[in-house]
């Protein structure tokens, strides 16, 4: 974490959210929800290129991070814990980007609290079309890989991720081996179904959402989830939500394609 940024933790309904942010709130904000096992600090080489113009946020999210772990007992909604942090942290109509699952909470901020965000960005949300067993499936593969993760040691975490994502940096590689260490995968279950009460939710809400969109997607072919054939039902329901995909990423986009990506989001955010 770069020695100027600030970190702490917020109340929300039954817990706590951790959360690193890099100004003051003197700028423009830019909240960054991260994916699935990951943490805040993953967003890392991002925020220093949104520092310069954007005050931007970076919180765990639960069971991730430095934020509270999930109870079994206790409900859990993750689009409302981002709301709170909002409230709480006084941060006026940030711009939302949220990756994979975080692209799903952000989705969901962004439909159900429509007046609190100025825009939505997703990276690579996982949806699909209705008739399509991939989402489930990759699902259960990914809930596996989650549940076998405290067995291993960081250093063989390390290794893999350093083998799998040669063009890494060494801190990248760090940071993603210890959001995997921090991750809680106790409770993957309860995660995921607070996620996917409506696997299909942006078939039915996409027509009728009011706040400027951008949907980033990468090569299905490379590992990118978002399909050509939900990026034409997008279009066939909404005209207004700006799709671009960068045919060279995967799924990783933000962590492969740093400056690219960055631009995409500099560039529709100063159209707005």
């Amino acid at each position: 974490m770069s020695t100027d940024w600030q970190q702490g933790n917020v109340e929300v309904k039954s817990g706590y959210i951790h959360y690193y942010r890099t100004g003051q709130g003197n700028e423009s904000s830019i909240l960054l929800i991260h994916g699935f096992s990951d943490n805040g600090l993953c967003w890392t080489p991002i925020a220093r290129l949104l520092e310069r113009s954007y005050d931007v946020i970076m919180p765990d999210m639960r069971s991730h991070g430095q934020s509270a772990r999930i109870h079994i007992e206790v409900p859990v909604d993750l689009a409302s814990d981002m709301v709170d942090l909002i409230q709480t942290l006084q941060i006026p109509r940030p711009v939302i980007i949220g990756h994979s699952m975080g692209a799903m909470i952000a989705y969901q901020v962004g439909t159900r609290y429509s007046n609190l965000a100025k825009a939505i960005i997703l990276e690579d949300p996982p949806w699909w079309m209705p008739q399509q067993s991939m989402g489930i499936q990759a699902e259960n593969t990914m809930k596996e890989w989650a549940r076998q993760l405290p067995a291993q040691t960081i250093g063989e975490i390390e290794t893999a991720n350093r083998k799998d994502h040669p063009d890494w940096s060494d801190e990248m590689v760090r940071i993603m081996s210890e959001s995997k260490k921090q991750f809680d995968p106790t409770l993957v279950d309860i995660l995921f179904n607070n996620l996917n009460r409506n696997r299909s939710e942006w078939l039915t809400t996409i027509e009728s959402i009011n706040i400027p969109l951008l949907i980033i997607t990468g090569n299905p072919e490379l590992g990118g989830i978002v399909t050509k054939e939900v990026i034409s039902k997008i279009q066939e329901i909404n005209l207004k939500v700006k799709i671009i995909t960068i045919p060279d990423a995967g799924h990783l986009i933000h962590f492969d394609k740093q400056n690219k990506f960055t631009e995409i989001i500099m560039t529709f955010l100063n159209n707005q």
